[in-house]
């Protein structure tokens, strides 16, 4: 005959085979003797403390019993949010995911249950549970992806938040899905969409995309600063004044311009960020911002000087960031690149900063710059060294910078710079040193075994 293992059946095995009593195990357990003779007669619900209690007694690891629990308590039972929220928590807790979202599934059927997930969620959120937090916004998502609600775009937010990492393909995956909700978002999270949605294309070199986003937050920012200041600075959301996005969509749309060879425009942009005179009476955290994006406006000056074929802008570029040290290395990635471009002896710089030219977060004045950018500029720049000394005749040194740049590209499976490190590596591979063609070739083999993941058939 079958049986069905039960929890109360397991608590009752395990009284009979320790020949212990009721009273014994409630001193045990620390839960009162008649309390615990109800549960076992089933004519009480197990508590998740009572649970925990229990288990512990009974010299098992936490969430033992998590599974029949689900069975037991959620599953054969009317979902009761006094029951279900503190089991929840209690998987986040322990990192019990699977059982989380077993048991958050199961209120997919009733919508009611969706504020309650939702704000759970945010509390995970809050708390850097982010992995507990996906799936609970997962659950509210599927059950409200019929309605063309905020709530649902907050969560597919949060959802592009933390999917964010090294990993490209990832990211531009969860970008694409992401960026069809962010005008379904409240006008307060908005803006901070817009820059995580800019900066993670910056990294991807999506230029059309990039304009296209930076475009549309400077109209948004623009409207709301002249109509709803004050209202907004008065919220929680955005993270910053509204007077910072208007500038950054001014500093984004520069940079595109820059990178595309037009610098005419990209100075015409960068006058717009460089000291607004149509800010009147600004707060002292927007005066700290328009200090800020005037040092960026200055350094950005000597740069597009030196992109655009004005060497003398070098020195001035140089001195200008040597005594602000957040920027040094976005000065480094770029100085690089005009050196190769214009055939520029910059060795006593990289001496000057060699401590810069190893790969870390980034901050500026006004907070940590995205990592998705700081390795994206990282990897460019080892390519860029690699070139450098491949120039300079230095063989050795040039490929094992190109090598260091295929291994970050490698890590954050990055298409353009795979394939830009291998194609400069096969141009030199002559005067490769058997070391050196090792180290190629075991590169090579974790870019095979990426393609073998990308082109797998789904079985």
């Amino acid at each position: 005959m079958e049986t069905t293992t039960t929890i109360r059946g397991e608590i009752v095995r395990y009284l009979q085979n320790h020949r212990m009593t009721i009273n014994q195990f409630a001193r045990i357990s620390g839960i009162n003797s008649g309390t615990l003779s109800n549960i076992l007669n089933g004519n009480r619900p197990m508590s998740m403390h009572q649970l925990d209690r229990i288990t512990e007694g009974m010299g098992l690891e936490e969430g033992h019993f998590y599974n029949l629990y689900i069975s037991e308590s959620i599953f054969h039972t009317t979902p009761d949010w006094r029951r279900l929220r503190p089991f929840l928590e209690r998987c986040a807790e322990l990192d019990k995911l699977d059982y989380l979202h077993k048991a958050a599934r199961m209120t997919l059927e009733n919508i009611n249950y969706a504020p309650m997930l939702f704000e759970m969620a945010e509390e995970l959120f809050i708390g850097e549970k982010y992995k507990a937090a996906a799936l609970l916004y997962e659950c509210v998502a599927e059950c409200e992806k019929l309605q063309y609600s905020e709530r649902l775009a907050l969560c597919q937010y949060r959802l592009f938040i933390i999917k964010l990492g090294e990993n490209q393909e990832e990211n531009l995956q969860a970008a694409v899905y992401f960026e069809p909700y962010i005008d379904r978002l409240d006008e307060m999270y908005q803006l901070d969409a817009y820059v995580k949605l800019i900066n993670l294309n910056i990294s991807l070199q999506r230029m059309d995309k990039i304009e296209a986003l930076a475009k549309r937050m400077e109209h948004q920012s623009r409207i709301h600063y002249q109509q709803n200041r004050n209202t907004f600075e008065s919220l929680e959301f955005p993270n910053r004044p509204l007077l910072f996005y208007l500038l950054y969509s001014y500093l984004v749309q520069a940079y595109l311009h820059q990178e595309r060879g037009n610098y005419e425009n990209a100075f015409y942009y960068v006058s717009l960020y460089d000291k607004p005179e149509w800010v009147i009476n600004p707060s002292p955290e927007e005066s700290h911002i328009i200090g800020q994006f005037s040092e960026w406006a200055e350094a950005n000056r000597y740069m597009y000087s030196l992109m655009s074929g004005q060497p003398g802008a070098l020195h001035q570029y140089v001195d200008y960031v040597e005594s602000r040290e957040n920027e040094i290395f976005l000065a480094l990635c770029n100085i690089m690149v005009a050196a190769n471009r214009y055939q520029l002896h910059v060795d006593p710089i990289l001496d000057r900063f060699k401590e810069h030219l190893h790969y870390r977060s980034q901050q500026n004045e006004l907070g940590k710059i995205s990592d998705q950018v700081t390795i994206n500029r990282y990897t460019r720049l080892l390519a860029e060294l690699g070139i450098y000394y491949l120039n300079a005749k230095q063989q050795n040194r040039g490929l094992s910078y190109i090598l260091d740049s295929l291994e970050y590209s490698i890590r954050i499976k990055s298409d353009n710079g795979m394939l830009r490190c291998m194609g400069i590596f096969e141009q030199f591979r002559h005067a490769a040193t058997e070391d050196i063609l090792k180290r190629y070739n075991e590169l090579i083999r974790d870019v095979q075994k990426l393609s073998v993941y990308a082109w797998s058939p789904v079985v």
